[in-house]
């Protein structure tokens, strides 16, 4: 069934991707920074699937890390068939007087890495005629909320742009872009989510086999659940100035949420 690698694999919607993947019969590559943690995934996966789980530790926000898997993807052993860019963060903080080097740490993560990955990916799959890239982004790339929403918003178009380019070639490349989503993603973020509508969740499952699912019909824009499709669709035509009023609500629901918590400590 062929091979995929799946960065962020050890948490989150990495790890569901990983399972699903494996189950579906596909080998995997498993990128993320704890080899512990993959380690002891890969055994799972390889007992309860069949298949087998390549460890490729790796932090993504170092360039050399970066290559090191970008070769992997160039690799004509066992080669990959799916790149699905899932490695992400949640910066709880404001940008103006926030940490910087932090900011440069998720830039890094969330664009730099995702371009070099697919530039490797979709060379090595243009000259087989063959593969997918299926990179994660989110609805929160439609709104205004801080630098993680510029960085959504990069990889909705930049994956756009890729498939014009790749059309005809046997390559196809799919964002996908849900709310929000039950992971660990905002626990290590250290996000409050007090303030979020519990209509608005999503499970990491239904996440996950949507967008599989999208790849697999070469779908260019994933967006699971009708929900999420009506809310992207009134944010693309609503005016900016709206969108940007609605992002400052978000954030002063933020801020009173963070300001509650630190009385209350």
């Amino acid at each position: 069934m062929g091979t995929a690698l799946v960065t962020g694999a050890s948490a989150g919607l990495g790890l569901e991707f990983a399972w699903q993947l494996a189950t579906a019969r596909h080998d995997v590559v498993l990128v993320a920074r704890d080899e512990q943690r993959l380690t002891r995934l890969a055994g799972q996966l390889e007992a309860a699937a069949g298949i087998h789980a390549e460890v490729l530790a790796a932090d993504l926000t170092d360039t050399s890390d970066v290559e090191r898997v970008a070769a992997r993807l160039r690799a004509d052993e066992r080669p990959v068939g799916l790149l699905v860019n899932n490695a992400g963060l949640g910066l709880n903080q404001r940008f103006v007087d926030g940490d910087l080097a932090a900011e440069e740490r998720a830039l890094d993560l969330m664009v730099r890495t995702p371009m070099v990955l697919s530039h490797a990916a979709a060379g090595a799959m243009v000259a087989r005629g063959r593969g997918a890239i299926l990179n994660v982004g989110s609805v929160a790339g439609l709104i205004a909320t801080g630098t993680y929403s510029a960085h959504k918003a990069w990889v909705r178009v930049f994956t756009e742009a890729l498939a014009v380019e790749l059309k005809g070639t046997g390559v196809t490349a799919t964002v996908v872009c849900p709310g929000f989503t039950r992971t660990e993603f905002h626990e290590r973020g250290r996000i409050d989510t007090r303030h979020y509508p519990e209509l608005g969740w999503l499970d990491a499952e239904d996440v996950v086999a949507a967008a599989l699912a999208d790849v697999r019909r070469g779908v260019v824009i994933s967006t699971p659940s009708l929900r999420y499709k009506a809310a992207s669709a009134l944010l693309r035509l609503a005016p900016r100035s709206a969108v940007r009023a609605y992002g400052g609500y978000r954030r002063a629901l933020k801020d009173e949420a963070d300001e509650g918590r630190t009385g209350a400590s």
